[in-house]
């Protein structure tokens, strides 16, 4: 490995945000670039001449390229996603995008030592960096628009910027990522939903076949919601977990605001499962399968996923703050007998 210079480093920057008229560090602090934008959230997508699959392929796109959407158009198929994004050129299916917003943020003055805070990246990707004394300033993860992350101090960037210090609770190590790209959570916004209600009269149901989750209180559905469970095709070898949702009864066992799925390596490639900052994840079984937000589909009505049930990132966090146990807002994860879960085939 070679140590990063500045020049690299800012040549790197500048590439991550491609497609973007603004610099990542000196950006207009406070101010939002409206235009409805999407991110290519796998390999790549095809651009079809007509809003369904079976017209004819004018274009690709791949995976992190943004695109400006012109329209949103109900076509009828998938019926289970019938939306369609027009774009330069053609339409694309809003199954593998994910819609983006570019906000940047002010940073704080101080951050109290020994504590953390909570945050969510406001930018549709940012390039977090790694200091070590032997090898300076290396980029490692991508960060996505959307996720969650413990912040525990400010330091100066490689850009001389103020650069908030992640605490990733799998990897154990720090890395960096730019202050204005991440926006503190007030706990008042994630404070537990509705928690006089007794344990026993909270429950989740999701059925598999219609892909519904309802949360219910003395009985009245009060949430209801499309998602995506586990692929019911199974294990896909030997050495590893089963990719379908389970059936059965369950409890929340453990919360965590922010999670941190895949193996801990700090240098995988934007192709490797490696998803830091999964927000808002509610564990209920002893092998890790949870209800958490998505940020790399918006293919919710059919199964998508290795177990987990995939939301969107805002029903994930009502989720969250709704289920028991309730989270402490200075706590990394919270564990408990918590609300009951019903899941049917």
């Amino acid at each position: 490995m070679t140590h990063l210079s500045r020049r690299d480093f800012l040549k790197l920057s500048a590439s991550t945000f491609t497609g973007l008229a603004f610099s990542p560090f000196l950006p207009d602090l406070g101010t939002f670039d409206g235009t409805e934008k999407v991110r290519v959230a796998t390999s790549s997508v095809s651009v079809y001449s007509a809003p369904n699959d079976q017209s004819q392929i004018v274009g690709q796109w791949f995976r992190d390229e943004l695109v400006n959407i012109y329209e949103e158009v109900n076509s009828g198929t998938p019926a289970y996603n019938p939306i369609w994004y027009r774009v330069w050129g053609g339409y694309v299916h809003r199954g593998r995008l994910q819609k983006v917003k570019v906000l940047f943020n002010e940073p704080l003055k101080s951050f109290p030592e020994g504590t953390q805070q909570l945050a969510e990246l406001t930018v549709p990707y940012t390039q977090a960096m790694r200091f070590t004394k032997t090898y300076g300033w290396q980029p490692n993860l991508r960060l996505y628009y959307g996720t969650v992350h413990w912040m525990d101090g400010i330091d100066e960037g490689p850009d001389g910027q103020p650069w908030y210090r992640i605490l990733d609770e799998l990897v154990k190590f720090p890395y960096h990522v730019p202050a204005s790209h991440l926006r503190p959570i007030p706990f008042e916004e994630w404070a537990a939903i509705a928690p006089d209600v007794p344990l026993e009269n909270k429950r989740i149901e999701v059925n598999l076949s219609t892909q519904v989750l309802t949360a219910y209180e003395y009985d009245k559905n009060v949430f209801q919601t499309t998602i995506s469970s586990g692929i019911p095709s199974g294990r896909p070898s030997p050495k590893e977990l089963s990719t379908k949702t389970p059936s059965g009864e369950f409890r929340i066992l453990s919360k965590y605001p922010s999670k941190h799925m895949g193996n801990g390596n700090l240098f995988a490639g934007i192709e490797d499962y490696e998803l830091p900052g999964v927000p808002w994840t509610s564990f209920f079984t002893g092998t890790g399968v949870a209800f958490h937000g998505t940020y790399w589909h918006d293919n919710f009505g059919i199964p998508m996923s290795r177990g987990c049930v995939n939301m969107r990132i805002e029903e994930a966090k009502w989720l969250f703050r709704w289920a028991r146990p309730f989270h402490k807002f200075d706590r990394i994860y919270t564990t408990g007998y918590g609300t009951l879960v019903m899941i049917t085939p």
